[in-house]
């Protein structure tokens, strides 16, 4: 069956059908009562008029009822009632004194405590707390993904995965920053935001002095800066990189690709970066980065604060083979060549390798006319 919904996107409504299980939508009882009264949404059917404008708010996403205790808000008068048992304390744990609006939620709640895990998977004995996550899991080993988005055929095994997943096409950022102007389509991306105002980088690095804000983002850093794997080799001039997303960038300098395009005209860039410099200065689209000091103004918020580095005079990045200390990671990974044998840069015509990029480039030059491929000459960029 599908599910046809409209989704409210700033000034524009955006229909998304989507696929979904019978067992998704709720049955009526098996009974004689006429049910004349139609939801267009779902295909639900009510016996009273005022039973079906209820419940239309669950699509709608209106909340007319609130708790008089505290600022929640609920889309029908159940809803308010089941919750107002958690202010009563009726249905309260005595393990913990946390307080649930149903004894049924409170049963669940009980296994925390008692670790009981009554919902096993038949294929790999797995053992649950609740059906809900039993039926998520056993998704892996079916491969279901039976909710489906029919804007562009993308498969998931959650609703909730289709629901942010449909934001991208519908623009919708509903996570809003209460300390500035931005909105995100996630909620995941409004915690990391916030800590862009509250300055908290708990992740501190062990072999400097960095901190960051995110565990992905320490990772990131130890991977590019204090590591020398590079497993990703270029097919073109055998250059090796620390990262596949690195490599697919440096290929665009021997395809030639451009695959970032400008929305408002028909310019199209090979660096993401190009593509937000050109939208800033062209189209005045976002806000330019400027420092305070001398008004150079920069795309990126993190180029900003490297360039206040040089301000400040302090040099982050230390060499782990001598005292040297330098402003970027660049900078620094330039400097350990000097204490490594490793030669990163491959010659595309004979094999050869070298430490430096301007050296086999120079090279390349000389040895492409030798072997008459004079057109294939680099220029250091």
């Amino acid at each position: 069956m599908f599910i046809c919904c409209s989704y409210y996107a700033g000034e524009c409504c955006f229909e998304v059908k989507i696929e979904a299980d019978s067992n998704d939508i709720t049955e009526h009882p098996h009974d004689d009562k006429p049910r004349p009264y139609l939801c267009v949404v779902c295909d639900k059917r009510f016996s009273r008029k005022d039973s079906l404008n209820e419940h239309k708010l669950i699509h709608t996403g209106e909340k007319l009822y609130s708790c008089t205790q505290c600022e929640k808000c609920f889309t029908n008068k159940c809803s308010l009632s089941k919750h107002m048992n958690i202010h009563s304390s009726k249905y309260k744990c005595t393990e913990c004194g946390k307080c649930f609006n149903s004894s049924q939620t409170l049963t669940v709640h009980r296994r925390s405590h008692s670790g009981e895990k009554p919902f096993e998977c038949t294929v790999c004995s797995k053992q649950f707390t609740y059906p809900g996550s039993l039926v998520r899991h056993s998704r892996i080993h079916s491969g279901e993904k039976p909710y489906k988005c029919h804007e562009c055929d993308k498969a998931f095994s959650l609703s909730g995965f289709l629901n942010t997943h449909v934001r991208v096409h519908t623009g919708d950022k509903p996570y809003k920053c209460h300390k500035c102007d931005k909105a995100f389509s996630q909620s995941t991306h409004l915690n990391n935001h916030m800590i862009v105002h509250t300055g908290d980088k708990p992740y501190k690095c062990s072999l400097c002095n960095n901190s960051f804000s995110q565990s992905s983002h320490l990772q990131t850093h130890k991977r590019h800066v204090h590591s020398n794997r590079r497993p990703y080799d270029c097919r073109y001039c055998g250059k090796l990189f620390k990262s596949s997303k690195r490599l697919k960038l440096h290929g665009h300098i021997h395809t030639g690709a451009k695959p970032y395009s400008c929305r408002h005209c028909a310019d199209c860039f090979t660096w993401p970066d190009q593509l937000k410099t050109h939208l800033l200065k062209s189209h005045s689209e976002d806000t330019w980065f400027t420092c305070q000091l001398c008004q150079k103004k920069f795309s990126r918020n993190g180029n900003l604060k490297t360039h206040l580095l040089r301000h400040e005079s302090v040099k982050p990045y230390v060499c782990s083979e001598c005292p040297k200390r330098f402003y970027t990671a660049t900078e620094l990974k330039r400097h350990q060549s000097v204490h490594s044998d490793v030669k990163h840069f491959c010659c595309g015509s004979c094999g050869k390798y070298f430490k430096h990029k301007y050296t086999v480039v120079c090279h390349f030059n000389r040895c492409s006319h030798r072997l008459a491929f004079s057109g294939l000459g680099f220029s250091v960029v």
